[in-house]
């Protein structure tokens, strides 16, 4: 580990799995945290609750498609979400620099309104600070929530053969924040998916008992979020690089700049490990919905003696996608 905290201790992949691994859960050490999953599942008398938190400092506040508050509410609520979660009720924590401008706040807490209200979760409690000016980068804003397990969901044992469907285009938020961010100036639609996933798992609802896992792919992306599953089920994984649905605009941006958009964060998408026999039903399913209407199934499960995740091109070579390991863009969420 290392003696100061690095920018990439916080970007989702390697180090930030070695920092929570390492320092986190050798003095936080209970069987509830060291499931590692999105949300915390555990049982409060007879009902089976979920609860989840995260903090939130992108930059710029202002994207295309979203806010930091809007991306706030989503990121807690799609998190309760993948567990099998109604999400019910969240808070919401300000840290707020001195001079912020008031419209601007009242934007973004106007936005993290609306986003409720479409989800039918409540913000029930919060807090407010403020600092010096120079002590914070405008705004901070920290949710928790927790939300009732619907339906008798629990992830299920991963099998070979078990399909991966992802349920819309990846990477479209890494590529708004970094066009907003450095300013870069081209022709095209870029806007990020920044949105809640809510209502494709409660419309999946009929389905549960072919659905063996969900996972967000934000920090890291969905090769990170592969990477993480392939270990949990200790199995490996075969990605189709022609199955993948990324848009043109986004691939050539990335090419032209270097990066992979496997690795950039997606804020309303969701990775399913389904059974085969169900997984055309559950493709059909999500995609008579507006916000899964571009879902797909991008690859498999298969039996090689341990977790590796990797993509078959469409000439049929092989690439290993390993867990992000260096920094490529800090501050997406």
């Amino acid at each position: 580990m290392e003696d100061n905290i690095k920018l990439f201790h916080g970007d989702g992949g390697k180090y930030t799995s070695m920092l929570i691994n390492e320092l986190f859960y050798k003095y936080f050490n209970n069987e509830i945290l060291l499931r590692g999953f999105d949300s915390s599942v555990f049982h409060v008398n007879k009902e089976k609750l979920a609860f989840t938190t995260d903090s939130f400092v992108v930059k710029p506040l202002f994207f295309s498609g979203g806010d930091i508050g809007k991306l706030s509410v989503c990121g807690t609520i799609n998190d309760l979400a993948v567990s099998g979660a109604r999400p019910l009720y969240l808070s919401a924590g300000f840290i707020i620099e001195e001079g912020f401008s008031y419209i601007d706040l009242e934007k973004i807490v106007r936005s993290m309104g609306e986003t409720c209200k479409e989800t039918g979760a409540m913000i029930i409690t919060g807090d407010t600070k403020v600092v010096e000016k120079g002590s914070a980068d405008g705004l901070f804003i920290n949710t928790a929530g927790i939300g009732v397990i619907e339906n008798n969901y629990a992830e299920k044992e991963i099998k070979q053969g078990d399909h991966i469907i992802i349920t819309g285009s990846i990477a479209e938020h890494g590529t708004a924040i970094m066009l907003e961010r450095y300013k870069i100036k081209v022709k095209g639609d870029f806007q990020s998916d920044c949105s809640p996933v809510s209502n494709i798992i409660r419309s999946l609802s009929r389905y549960y008992n072919g659905i063996k896992l969900m996972k967000d792919p934000t920090r890291g992306g969905v090769a990170t979020a592969l990477n993480e599953i392939s270990a949990l089920a200790g199995k490996g994984i075969k990605i189709y690089e022609d199955s993948l649905p990324i848009r043109k605009e986004v691939i050539a941006l990335c090419n032209i700049l270097g990066i992979d958009p496997l690795y950039l964060a997606s804020e309303g998408r969701v990775i399913l490990v389904v059974d085969p026999c169900m997984s055309q039903d559950i493709l059909e399913c999500i995609r008579s919905l507006e916000n899964g209407k571009d879902s797909k199934i991008i690859g498999n499960f298969i039996n090689n003696n341990g977790p590796i995740v990797y993509l078959e091109t469409e000439i049929g070579g092989k690439r290993i996608l390993n867990t992000l390991e260096t920094q490529m863009l800090p501050r997406i969420c």
